[in-house]
């Protein structure tokens, strides 16, 4: 199969703008698409192509890259009548890097394959961080052949390409990626509260916990700003809270019991009804402070 040169890309949030422009730098030709008017016009200025519609943008494009937030937005933009599947040529790579339920992966991959399309579902880890180094961990689902067409793509937006299975195998581990981060996040909250409690100086504590077992991505990451309660996205509570409910909906379904993951997905959960939807989700911290009757 013919690499592709010629990419649209659906969706330039958080994640999808610095993707896009990685690929641009990289020397594709992209052309990008969202609602926001000035995501689409900075993916322009640094050399993308504006688009004023999915249809406009997938005209003439070897892949078609989506990166929106949920399952339902990923229907619309593939099935819709203005959507990827009317308007991109027949034989495109179809390529959705969104976090979605496995299941919808699965149905999309055989709708594509009824139209021609090659597709892949290739969810990412790695935050904004990730995007704007261009250091994204990608799980993949989908043919073996079709992996191999993207990877050009995949090695610009990433350092950890990975096919793991079939259509709607990336969805589950990324879902299994959510689990451990939630619960690695929960468990760095409870210690830095439990650091405090006892006068220890948390940065000192940090850096040794971070140099031995229980040394993580997410306390490199995300321990100084939880320190400090600086709780900026990042991965916003509100797309984490909808991951934890496409894992404890994916395990109950496989009958599978995953307590501590139910339990931590309630703590998110609670933190957005509370309208903290919108902070990082290193804001679990907040979850341990008011269970323990402390202030910040």
């Amino acid at each position: 199969m013919p690499q592709p040169r010629s990419v649209a890309f659906i969706g330039l949030g958080i994640m999808g703008l610095p993707m896009s422009i990685n690929l641009v730098k990289a020397g594709f030709q992209v052309t990008g698409y969202d609602y926001n008017t000035q995501a689409v016009q900075k993916l322009a200025e640094q050399g993308g192509k504006a688009a004023g519609s999915t249809a406009e943008a997938v005209a003439g494009a070897d892949a078609v890259i989506t990166m929106v937030p949920d399952s339902p937005d990923v229907e619309a933009v593939l099935l819709g009548e203005s959507g990827v599947f009317a308007h991109a040529a027949p034989g495109s790579l179809i390529i959705d890097m969104s976090t979605i339920r496995p299941d919808v992966s699965r149905a999309l991959a055989a709708e594509g394959a009824a139209h021609g399309f090659r597709v892949l579902d290739a969810p990412v880890s790695g935050g904004e961080v990730g995007a704007i180094e261009a250091a994204l961990s990608i799980m993949v689902g989908g043919d073996e052949a079709d992996f191999e067409s993207a990877r050009p793509l995949f090695d610009v937006l990433g350092t950890t390409p990975v096919l793991v299975g079939p259509a709607g195998a990336g969805q589950t581990v990324k879902a299994a990626n959510q689990l451990i981060v939630a619960g690695n996040i929960q468990l760095v909250a409870e210690a830095l509260v439990f650091l405090e409690a006892h006068g220890v100086d948390t940065e000192a504590g940090l850096k040794v916990l971070n140099g031995g077992l229980a040394g993580s991505t997410v306390m490199a990451r995300k321990g100084e700003a939880m320190r400090g309660r600086r709780f900026q996205p990042g991965f916003r509570i509100a797309l984490h809270d909808k991951d934890m409910k496409i894992v404890t909906a994916a395990a109950r379904e496989a009958g599978v019991a995953i307590p501590l993951g139910a339990l931590v997905a309630q703590f998110v959960g609670a933190l957005k009804a509370q309208g903290h939807g919108g902070l990082d989700h290193s804001a679990l911290l907040m979850v341990v402070e008011q269970l323990s009757a402390q202030e910040s």
